[in-house]
């Protein structure tokens, strides 16, 4: 019963809700295209899931390793780094949960695929197979990615075209040009989750030799940057319901520019790494409220 703790504080529960919004976003977008599958939905959510859990547990250990998780390192304490979980019993998880995520693709491939449309079951065991890369090496390995600066590239495809895009894929067997736009204003937002986290960790990760975009930036850029990707976000989703209006329910997802426009404020006003920290939070369901609404308005009829 004393693990139950550090080990919920290790799969970081806060990040589920942004891993699940790409797989929210494509459904819904199947749905109102006539096509939808609830086994699908919550097969896809799991495997998402029991991915996010994978890349957190696997940063854990990593950052550990490392040494990016010190004293000086602003946040809630890492679970290794506080010594209530070894860095052995970590891997031994991490193995653990490659083989749920490995068992949650194959039933989502057989409720979606079932025996037949092989090439699509190709696809979607390479993706699963570069989701495990991407969520293991983003501090493990030998020469992590999230330490040469490449952690938004990988945040930009996976949560926000892989995940929109893949699920519409499942129900729908094509892609469609209606998913392109939201995918990238999603991946957009969960970027901006990512250099929220960098931007916190700038000094701490400089120090250790983490090498982050925002590390890359300095500051005042990283801000700069941030702005770039939440506005970008926000102007992309009103171009895509311009483009493909159907009734005014399309655009209660400007709802969520409220909350995004006022993490904005913040940030421009940010000068300690609390003052981020802080933020992380807001702009993660901010983002999630965002995916909700814009898939919902076009359901809504």
């Amino acid at each position: 019963m004393n693990k139950i703790k550090p080990w919920l504080s290790a799969m970081r529960l806060r990040t589920l809700p942004l891993s699940v919004s790409g797989i929210i976003l494509g459904s819904c977008f199947a749905y109102y295209n006539g096509h939808f599958n609830p086994i699908v939905l919550v097969l896809a959510i799991l495997t998402t899931i029991s991915l996010q859990v994978l890349s957190n547990l696997a940063n854990d250990y990593g950052d550990s390793v490392n040494g990016a998780d010190n004293d000086e390192r602003v946040g809630p304490q890492r679970a290794v780094q506080s010594g209530e979980i070894t860095p052995d019993e970590m891997f031994e998880a991490i193995r653990i949960n490659i083989l749920i995520v490995i068992g949650f693709t194959l039933a989502l491939l057989w409720a979606a695929f079932g025996t037949g449309n092989f090439l699509f079951v190709l696809v979607f065991l390479v993706l699963g197979g570069f989701s495990v890369y991407a969520a293991l090496n983003y501090t493990m390995g030998d020469s992590p990615y999230g330490y040469r600066a490449l952690g938004d590239i990988f945040v930009f495809i996976f949560f926000g075209l892989v995940s929109t895009i893949g699920s519409y894929l499942l129900y729908m067997l094509t892609v469609d040009h209606v998913v392109i736009l939201p995918a990238i204003a999603l991946g957009l937002l969960s970027v901006g989750v990512l250099n929220l986290n960098n931007m916190r960790d700038l000094e701490a990760d400089a120090k250790v030799g983490k090498i982050t975009f925002a590390v890359k930036l300095g500051i005042e850029r990283a801000k700069k940057y941030h702005f770039f990707l939440i506005i970008g976000a926000m102007s992309l989703a009103v171009v895509f319901s311009l483009l493909y209006y159907v009734e005014p329910y399309n655009f209660i997802y400007l709802v969520a520019f409220i909350p995004l426009l006022r993490h904005l404020k913040k940030i421009k006003d940010a000068k300690k790494p609390n003052d981020f920290d802080s933020q992380l939070k807001v702009l993660a369901l901010s983002t999630f409220l965002f995916s909700l609404l814009l898939g919902i308005g076009y359901i809504l009829y």
